[in-house]
């Protein structure tokens, strides 16, 4: 589905991202992790148009999609929910999920709506209500639920776990499972390693703007160099 090759990203003089390389196929989770300032929401930026690489390809679909813009990028499927959220806060939760489909010309709009309130119910209780005004939970809900409006073939998730309780980092994780399970296909940044490890199928390491390590999740939430570094073991 996604076929990265030797990329190369920079900002102004800084090598942001470094010779990378993944693949993401149709029905996985895909995590990347890393430490903070290793290039992860770079990489995702990228891929979403946001930046443009360098040098490289980023095949999607059997296309190569480097430099062909964010809203061509968000039309064939592949849809970034960002870091930090990014509601619109002074809009109401409804508006926020209409922009989700802002490109969509179908008419199955009202009910992939109804299944975004079905898959979060609090959103629903509070659709007309101001965005802003939720809690941080519901506005990673609303920041998915607005993704999936655009009907995603490739989710690109940037932290989603980022800043909430405990309780509601597990329920945002169980959400990922059941997206991937209906058919979505996740690319996950994620700086909890050890919970996105155990949901995907496979993962990637970046370090410093290089992928160092790559493998099934399985072996590399057992590797003894991942557990130092990123499991706090």
């Amino acid at each position: 589905m996604l076929k990265v090759e030797k990329i190369n990203v920079y900002y102004g003089a800084i090598h942001a991202l470094k010779d990378v390389s993944l693949q993401v196929n149709e029905g996985e989770i895909v995590t990347l992790i890393g430490a903070n300032g290793a290039g992860k929401s770079t990489l995702l930026k990228t891929l979403s148009g946001l930046l443009v690489p360098k040098t490289g390809t980023i095949m999607f679909m059997g296309k190569n999609i480097r430099g062909i813009g964010a809203s061509t990028i968000v039309k064939s499927g592949l849809i970034h929910c960002p870091e930090g959220r990014r509601i619109f806060a002074n809009m109401s939760v409804e508006e926020n999920l209409e922009l989700g489909a802002y490109l969509r010309k179908d008419r199955e709009i009202k009910k992939d709506m109804d299944l975004i309130y079905s898959r979060f119910p609090r959103l629903k209780e509070r659709k007309k209500q101001q965005a802003g005004t939720l809690s941080g939970g519901e506005q990673q809900m609303l920041a998915i639920g607005r993704a999936l409006m655009g009907k995603p073939k490739l989710l690109l998730l940037d932290e989603p776990s980022m800043g909430l309780a405990p309780i509601l980092v597990q329920e945002i994780f169980k959400i990922i499972q059941e997206i991937n399970q209906s058919g979505t296909t996740v690319l996950l940044v994620e700086q909890n390693a050890n919970q996105a490890l155990k949901i995907a199928h496979r993962a990637y390491v970046l370090e410093t703007g290089k992928i160092v390590l790559s493998g099934n999740a399985s072996d590399l939430i057992a590797s003894d160099d991942v557990k130092r570094a990123y499991l706090g073991a």
